[in-house]
């Protein structure tokens, strides 16, 4: 087994690992033992972090994994050196507002919700933290040694906070510890991801830089463009509800978020095997490879997010019986932001089509544009609609991004993720989704959301395969069958 494929396995199973810490701490062990508007300080300040983070990377995080293969073997301390010092670019001037600014800033985000201003440097500091942390993720990855990296970053902080968490119930640390160590999880995180990539290279401080040292920095700084807003686009809901409406609702919105982004882990793993394969396709102007790609990549992400979309929205109630009463008013957003990751997976490999393409720097212009509609968006409708308002916000910004993503591609390369087997799944998907909201047991919950999803997976499976609608996934369940009839 190729390292590639090999780690691209090892790295699904993280991730999966990580969304089932994650699951644990954000609708059980935060609901049910941190206050209402702590929890909703705590989605604060890490959405917040991992909106300053690509400004305080620099986009070095890209750029590392750009540039590394164009330098000679005695370049390359060079290279590291800079890639260690161009953070600093983003660093000290946020670190520089915030020492001279903090009580103007202070003032303005906490006029509905005081307690924040006390948690600002929490913010600064947890945005450092992530932003080295992806420096020297990215510094293992050139190294071909993603799987530890990708452990610390799925895996690692959610068993520590659940630590945390379970410390804070049984009264060994206080709540102001709590946040305090918060902090330190991540920085340490960044810590020991620091050490691994120096046992892969061990950096030695040379002040020689690369030859093109300026398109490298040019190249950095429209990544942080494309970052940000790729962040904005993700977090800025959380930050901005915070400017409107009291804080323990921005917990109440982050539990029904997170409900919706398990719609997503399928596709951050398929993203591991598809943008080398697409890289490939682009250098070799093998367009007929690529629509082959970009088709199949669609088909089969539309049927494994579209599943688990009918799966979540037919759960829903039952799920949100087992979570306390404040948690469960959240149907709407999470029928919104679970369509919107929905229309993210069936554009399969666009993205990496577009950033390995010539036209990447228009690309980061839309997202810019996209992003300043979400502020707007966000702006609007949070005041009129609330949590609501929030979700809508973001699935219209996602809709328009996802249109002009799929246009622009049609226009250049002139090929498009749809065919008849897209609208064969989407119709099976309403077929289930019919069906089996006419269908209630009254049983326990989890028994109710056990006995629902096997009945309504085995139905689906069952018709894919019949009818053969996607040869993929007609071709592992023969083998499976195969394999397994005696």
């Amino acid at each position: 087994m190729g390292v590639v494929l090999k780690q691209s396995i090892q790295n699904t199973v993280v991730t999966y690992l990580g969304f089932f810490f994650g699951a644990i701490n954000t609708l059980f062990l935060y609901t049910k033992i941190l206050p209402d508007e702590y929890y909703g300080l705590v989605t604060f300040i890490l959405a917040s972090g991992a909106i300053l983070m690509p400004l305080m990377a620099f986009g070095v995080h890209n750029t590392l994994v750009k540039f590394y293969s164009n330098h000679q073997e005695g370049e390359k301390d060079g290279f590291f050196t800079l890639m260690l010092l161009i953070p600093l670019l983003g660093i000290l001037p946020v670190a520089l507002v915030g020492l001279i600014w903090y009580e103007p800033i202070g003032h303005w985000v906490s006029q509905v919700n005081p307690m924040v201003k006390d948690y600002l440097w929490h913010v600064f500091f947890v945005g450092l933290a992530m932003a080295y942390f992806e420096v020297f993720y990215s510094w293992c990855r050139v190294y071909l040694k993603s799987v530890f990296g990708n452990f610390m970053k799925e895996v690692f902080a959610r068993v520590g906070v659940s630590i945390l968490l379970i410390l804070f119930y049984f009264d060994v640390i206080s709540l102001d510890i709590f946040f305090k160590s918060l902090v330190g999880l991540y920085l340490l995180r960044t810590i020991i991801i620091k050490f691994y990539a120096f046992t892969l290279r061990t950096p030695k401080l040379d002040f020689n830089f690369p030859p093109f040292t300026k398109e490298i920095l040019s190249y950095s700084f429209l990544i942080i463009l494309g970052g940000s807003a790729a962040l904005i686009l993700l977090e800025i809901d959380k930050v901005m509800l915070n400017q409107f409406i009291s804080i323990e609702n921005v917990a109440y919105y982050g539990v029904s978020v997170y409900i919706a982004t398990v719609i997503i882990v399928p596709s951050r793993a398929m993203h591991q095997i598809t943008y080398p394969l697409t890289a490939e396709f682009m250098n070799l102007g093998d367009i007929g490879g690529l629509d082959k790609l970009y088709k199949k990549s669609s088909l089969t992400l539309f049927i494994a997010s579209g599943i688990l979309f009918v799966l979540i929205v037919l759960n829903l109630n039952d799920l949100y019986a087992m979570l306390p009463e404040n948690y469960r008013n959240g149907f709407t957003i999470v029928f919104l932001i679970g369509l919107a990751k929905v229309m993210d997976s069936i554009l399969g490999n666009i993205n990496s089509i577009l950033y390995n393409s010539d036209y990447y720097k228009t690309v980061l212009v839309f997202g810019v544009c996209l992003a300043a509609l979400t502020i707007l968006l966000n702006y609007l409708l949070i005041p009129r609609l609330g949590l609501e308002g929030a979700a809508l916000a973001s699935f219209v910004s996602i809709f328009i991004f996802n249109l002009v993503k799929v246009v622009f591609v049609k226009i250049k390369f002139g090929i498009t993720p749809f065919t008849s087997a897209t609208f064969k799944v989407f119709a099976t998907l309403v077929l289930m989704a019919v069906l089996f909201d006419l269908i209630q047991f009254q049983f326990h919950p989890i028994i109710n959301i056990g006995l629902k999803s096997l009945l309504v997976v085995v139905m689906y499976v069952g018709i894919l395969y019949r009818f053969n609608i996607s040869e993929d996934v007609t071709g592992f369940l023969s083998k499976w069958l195969k394999k397994n009839t005696p």
